[in-house]
């Protein structure tokens, strides 16, 4: 009988990654690559005790229907600890792959090029599958998602004098209940200083941090500037403020706490609002349209194959699996992320209607920055946001400054 065991981590996970992957490998010319009794070693980054568990209950799944097993490595900083296993020449045979890391996997050979192999790839919403695609290839599944929304307190609206007729579709609307909203107490909307927020407006506005195939740096223009007076003038009119000047964490947070009326947050804040704020009463609509139109931010993770592994078509079995319209709605109820795969919207709504906004955005959301080396610029960005907040950046020297280190990254 088989059995699977789940790697611990801690302060020696790194090293037992490194060792675990190289374990599950064979010697060369020696390993089968497909049919059933192989071994691969599975690598994940849960965001808390629920993911591990439904990953395991999957993984159990596709064990008992393959005939083969799964050592799953839970990592605590997957960054760290793949970085250290691909770097070493013997990685997991599959793994979690952060946006942010994607290009750096795939430009180094570390990913192999799995996107043929996968069913029915088109069923990926695009603004997830544009994320992991390098020179023109699909690399791995988009393996969920999650998007933005304006988060609004129900209480204050109906003390405001709003109704349902007055939720913002327009950037214009969305000024003007900003600032009905605001009073001594709370502010009417508040959100983070950062580019995965921001981001989401200029999309709205038309514009965007770079081309759609991430090819150039497209931050310097009269779209994002136009973006950047708009957030900056309810700033001046104290409608709307970032949540750094606030003491507060992070947006869920600021409107938990009451010190805001709506915030743009992700259908993250469900699992927030439940265990935490239970009794605060609030409701989702999709961001209001911009000048370019509706506009969104896509958060998603892929399931990397390794180009080392000597597994491959296992692994790319078990990413059919996991991925599949079955498992994708199950691992998603489980823990508050939505299905990748367009043809599990209607199964998953079902479940979690609620997330209807949320699950509209993907028509329209861009995905994460994905280029190397453009974490850092976007970090600074982040710190100009919040300058201009306090009256010491021009939204102009902010887009400024943006481009060139965009294009000095893109550049290296």
């Amino acid at each position: 009988m088989r059995s699977r065991r789940t790697v611990v981590t801690g302060a020696i996970a790194a090293s037992l990654a490194i060792a675990t992957a190289a374990g599950t490998q064979v010697a060369a010319g020696e390993a089968p690559s497909s049919g059933d009794g192989q071994t691969i070693s599975v690598m994940i980054a849960a965001s808390g005790p629920a993911e591990t568990a439904a990953v395991e209950a999957a993984v159990a799944a596709w064990e008992a229907e393959s005939g083969n097993t799964v050592e799953l490595i839970p990592a605590e900083d997957i960054n760290l600890q793949l970085g250290q296993a691909l770097a070493g020449g013997d990685p997991p045979d599959v793994f979690y792959v952060n946006a942010d890391k994607f290009q750096e996997y795939a430009s180094g050979g570390s990913l192999a090029a799995v996107g043929d192999q996968l069913t029915d790839p088109d069923d990926f919403y695009p603004a997830l599958t544009s994320v992991f695609t390098y020179e023109d290839e699909l690399y791995c599944a988009p393996k969920d998602f999650s998007t933005l929304g304006l988060i609004i307190n129900t209480d204050m609206w109906e003390e405001a004098g709003l109704t349902d007729e007055d939720i913002p579709t327009t950037w214009e609307e969305l000024a003007d209940v900003a600032a009905t909203l605001t009073t001594d107490d709370h502010v009417g909307l508040a959100s983070g200083a950062t580019r995965d927020r921001v981001g989401a407006l200029f999309v709205s506005g038309g514009g965007y941090f770079v081309s759609e195939d991430q090819s150039e740096v497209t931050a310097d223009t009269p779209e994002n500037l136009a973006t950047l007076e708009y957030i900056q003038g309810m700033l001046d009119a104290g409608s709307y403020n970032f949540t750094e000047n606030m003491d507060m964490g992070w947006g869920g947070e600021a409107f938990g706490r009451g010190v805001t009326a709506m915030t743009i947050e992700g259908n993250w804040i469900r699992g927030a609002m439940t265990n935490d704020f239970p009794d605060i009463n609030y409701t989702v609509a999709e961001l209001p349209e911009g000048p370019g139109g509706k506009g969104s931010m896509a958060f998603t993770q892929c399931w990397g194959v390794a180009a080392a592994s000597e597994h491959q078509e296992v692994g790319v079995d078990f990413v059919n699996f996991m991925t599949a319209v079955e498992q994708q709605v199950s691992l998603a109820n489980a823990f508050g992320v939505m299905p990748s795969r367009a043809s599990a919207a209607n199964a998953f709504l079902a479940d979690n209607p609620d997330f209807a906004p949320f699950l509209a955005a993907a028509e329209y959301a861009r995905g994460q920055v994905s280029l190397p080396a453009f974490t850092a610029v976007l970090t600074e960005f982040d710190q100009q946001l919040l300058a201009m907040s306090n009256g010491d950046a021009d939204p102009a020297d902010i887009l400024a400054d943006l481009q060139a280190n965009g294009e000095d990254a893109l550049g290296g």
